[in-house]
């Protein structure tokens, strides 16, 4: 008997709930973070239900380096014949993106409603369940009566800001840690709720701040245009050093990295199995028509091509209130997506030197850049094979899933660097309409619940090979 939904509504979804009403926005999206204390309550919250578990040994802290966010972490200790010092790292994260637009009739970011099988509401998908579903696996584990070795759940708050924090976290915190020889990450993606899905790559990313100045103030239009050049139209030009406006494809040759025949085998794999999965749960406006020459391109475009989106603009009124002003600046903000082989800082490198060379009337031109590098699973030992293939079965009756993600989660990278030989298991819930960083988000319940029956197994099979 494997567990069911109706023990995740008693055990853990009114705590689930109650942290989605918190407003624990990411520091980059609220610079008081500290003083408002909304992402200190969360963890606070996390950390009490994770206290309340059957789970003897079991330490739970809240760990704050100055000027950092928290991390929380539940200490899991082995069981007396598996003290071997290694560990299984559970990871997840507390912090949330903002609300982003209005949300639906009925529905509100903070204020969690229950349709169905689905619960709507801010983070609980990405990524609030991952405690509730990484402590609940380990349980589900011991009550079948499995061995297991040690487990720690690790619990940041900096993830949706690209992961800042964690890096002085794990130094921190690297004697405690151990031998991590399994990582697995609950914060990415499930092209379909019928299996488990296990990511094999995800991008990076390079977040730029774009800022052509040309006037200390704004001047009348009928009086500066044609004499000062528009910081728009700058901006304009330098954009098309870094994308084709006709194709939206990026231009600069470092930003571009070959992509393994066998991720290409795997995309037009998926795509003979599950169809146009990367445009046919996307909300088009009527008529529009997706980017890319057929649906295994489409999933490669999604997962190993570079991509540039504009996310955000500073200086440019609204509509309602724009006068006849030339401005004196224009800002936007650049999301690069990267190939999961190509490094952060030689993209960011390739990006500014773009943007910063020959500038058209010599305009005042400021670039910031941050990055996370991508990351590619390595090869997946034949222990951990079977027991995602036992997992998949457990949770969903069904063989799992391989696919490449177009996200990004830095962790991944970082304790890939950190750990060369540890294996991983990146998976999670955001599946179609999740709408993860978009209105409406949306945790798919069967799914969770399959999620840790499916992690009961691989933590089973994981001490297994341990103690082998």
């Amino acid at each position: 008997m494997t567990y069911t939904l109706e023990q995740f509504e008693t055990d853990a979804l009114p705590a689930l709930i109650a942290y989605g009403e918190i407003e624990c926005l990411s520091p980059a999206f609220e610079a008081n973070w500290q003083s408002l204390g909304h992402i200190g309550a969360a963890a606070t919250h996390l950390a009490d239900w994770a206290r309340s578990r059957d789970l003897p040994g079991a330490t739970v802290a809240i760990h704050q380096l100055d000027g950092r966010t928290p991390v929380i972490t539940v200490d899991v200790p082995a069981s007396d014949d598996l003290s071997d010092g290694t560990t299984t790292v559970l990871y997840g994260h507390l912090d949330k993106q903002p609300p982003l637009g209005n949300w639906s009739e009925g529905l509100d970011p903070f204020r969690p409603v229950r349709r169905g099988d689905q619960l709507f509401g801010r983070g609980l998908a990405d990524d609030g369940y991952s405690l509730f579903a990484s402590l609940l696996a380990i349980e589900e584990a011991q009550r079948q009566g499995h061995a297991l070795g040690r487990c720690v759940v690790l619990i940041e708050a900096s993830e949706e800001s690209g992961s800042p924090d964690l890096e002085p976290y794990l130094d921190s915190l690297a004697d405690f840690l151990g031998d991590v020889t399994l990582l697995i990450c609950l914060d990415s993606g499930a092209l379909t709720y019928d299996r488990l899905w296990v990511t094999t790559s995800l991008r990076g990313i390079a977040q730029a701040n774009v800022t052509a100045r040309v006037l200390e103030r704004g001047q009348h239009s009928g009086a500066a245009s044609g004499v000062v050049p528009s910081s728009f139209r700058i901006l304009r030009h330098l954009m098309d050093r870094l994308e084709d406006s006709e194709t939206g494809n990026v231009i600069l040759p470092e930003l571009w990295a070959d992509i393994p025949e066998s991720h290409r085998a795997a995309a037009s794999s998926v795509a003979d199995e599950f169809g146009d999965v990367a445009a046919q749960h996307q909300p088009f406006a009527p008529g529009v028509e997706p980017m890319g020459e057929s649906a295994a391109e489409r999933i490669l475009r999604h997962t190993w091509w570079p991509t540039l989106s504009t996310v955000g603009a500073a200086g440019l009124p609204d509509v309602a209130i724009a006068g006849n002003v030339l401005r004196p600046s224009t800002t936007l903000a650049l999301s690069f997506r990267l190939p999961p082989t190509v490094r952060h800082d030689v993209a960011s490198a390739a990006i500014r030197a773009a943007l910063t060379h020959d500038v058209p009337h010599h305009a005042d031109i400021d670039v910031e850049i941050e990055g996370a590098n991508g990351w590619v699973t390595p090869e997946t030992a034949p222990w951990l094979a079977r027991a995602l293939d036992a997992g998949s079965q457990a949770g969903f009756s069904q063989s799992p899933g391989f696919a490449g993600e177009g996200g990004s989660i830095p962790f991944l990278a970082t304790l890939g660097e950190r750990y060369p030989g540890v294996q991983f298991v990146a998976t999670g819930v955001l599946g179609p309409k999740s709408n993860a960083h978009g209105i409406d988000e949306m945790l798919h319940l069967p799914t969770a619940v399959g999620v840790i029956n499916a992690v009961a197994v691989i933590l089973a099979g994981a001490a297994r090979k341990e103690n082998s």
